[in-house]
């Protein structure tokens, strides 16, 4: 596909990780980025319907992830918390239109960049026993993956698209075309 990153094919050597998630990861960060590089920074907060999460939330709610990954992972010292992140994106917040509660543009998308491509270059150092290991996270995350392997790939993966889905809908409401 015309935006996925350059990936070799891995080593009979690499983990599950490195063969297996990180291919992924980086076609959704790039897709990510596809999006919403077209997006004027002044409409990147816009709710053009009072139910449709704008870019800026959608963006900002997935840059949390990558920290609550490394804390799952046992990898606490590559954590790089943004400041106000996880009160205005956690699963909790309300996405509404902009108020001047949201950062700018540049400040999301480049945390969101960031915080993936840290994660995609640790996913090597990840062994296949850790990914195997019991999921430690409460509740409906635990019942649905129950292994740190499987709430990796689901949140490097399909809870990326899920939220990118919404980023398309939205370029579409705002009379955009496609981003590919």
């Amino acid at each position: 596909m015309f935006f996925a990153p350059e990936i070799e094919l891995m080593p009979a050597t690499e983990s599950f990780a490195a063969a297996h998630i990180k291919p992924g990861l980086l076609v959704s960060t790039n897709y990510a980025e596809m999006l919403v590089k077209e997006i004027p920074a002044e409409k990147f907060a816009h709710m053009p319907h009072p139910k449709m999460n704008h870019p800026a939330f959608c963006l900002g709610h997935l840059s949390i992830y990558p920290d609550k990954m490394f804390e799952l992972l046992g990898m606490e010292d590559r954590v790089e918390e943004k400041p106000g992140f996880e009160e205005l994106f956690s699963p909790a917040a309300e996405c509404v239109e902009q108020d001047g509660r949201y950062p700018e543009k540049d400040v999301i998308v480049e945390y969101f960049l960031d915080r993936h491509r840290a994660l995609a270059e640790a996913l090597p150092e990840i062994s296949d026993e850790t990914l195997q290991q019991p999921n430690p996270m409460e509740g409906r995350m635990r019942e649905l993956f129950p292994t740190i392997g499987a709430a990796l790939i689901f949140t490097t993966t399909g809870h990326i698209m899920m939220h990118l889905g919404q980023i398309s809908a939205w370029r579409r409401a705002m009379g955009m075309g496609s981003a590919m």
